[in-house]
């Protein structure tokens, strides 16, 4: 059996926020039924899409409106959050590749089944950065190997955490839960079959869990 790493502290770099009222059973399972849906595999939007950026609302549909948003999002200098919802691996790589140098960093959201042309969009622009959060969660039993795939190609220092979650609080903890449990079993495997010390392991495993975000979103 391979050995697992402790992971401890996590920054959740995406999420909707905690209901703080009690619910009824009813009202309860009718939320956790639409985070179940809401938590599917996206549908891949048309090829011509433009990348469509993170919001707890409808994204606009006018294209050009849609694109004044992200660059005016561009021009704040701030990270921007894009949900990868296309295969179009040429345009969204275009749009990484026009805002290389403007300050902006761009954080690739949800990008299960997309997640390894996410960490290849990380590995080849300094600031685009893969979210691996979603994967375990939309993965259950193969979520190590999920998250292994995107480790095998995106820099260490360019992944991050995130739950996706909203409203029940349940629901952030199974994610966070979920993720530790992940990135435990693919850094311990590691270190169990000699490739990595346990000091690198442990390392690279705090710079995912929190480091990577609070670096980004200077959390101090």
């Amino acid at each position: 059996m391979a050995d697992t790493l402790h992971v401890t502290d996590l920054v959740d770099q995406h999420c909707h926020g905690v209901l703080r009222t009690e619910l009824g059973l009813g009202t309860f399972e009718a939320r956790l039924a639409t985070a179940a849906t809401a938590g599917g595999p996206p549908a891949p939007a048309p090829p011509c899409s433009t990348p469509r950026p993170a919001s707890p609302g409808a994204a606009p549909d006018d294209p050009v409106l849609l694109r004044h948003l992200l660059w005016a999002a561009v021009a704040c200098r701030r990270p921007l959050q894009l949900q990868l919802r296309s295969t179009d691996r040429r345009r969204l790589a275009g749009f990484a590749a026009a805002t290389a140098g403007l300050g902006s960093d761009l954080m690739l959201l949800n990008s299960y089944p997309y997640h390894r042309h996410a960490a290849q969009l990380a590995h080849a622009h300094p600031h685009v950065y893969a979210d691996a959060g979603a994967a375990p969660a939309r993965t259950g039993a193969r979520a190590a190997a999920v998250l292994a795939e995107i480790l095998e190609l995106a820099p260490f220092g360019k992944v991050l955490f995130s739950s996706g979650a909203q409203g029940l609080p349940e629901l952030h903890v199974v994610g966070a839960r979920q993720f530790r449990e992940a990135l435990g079993r693919v850094l311990g495997g590691w270190v169990a079959d000699g490739a990595w010390s346990r000091t690198d392991a442990t390392r690279v495993a705090a710079m995912i869990a929190s480091g990577n975000a609070r670096r980004v979103y200077g959390l101090g």
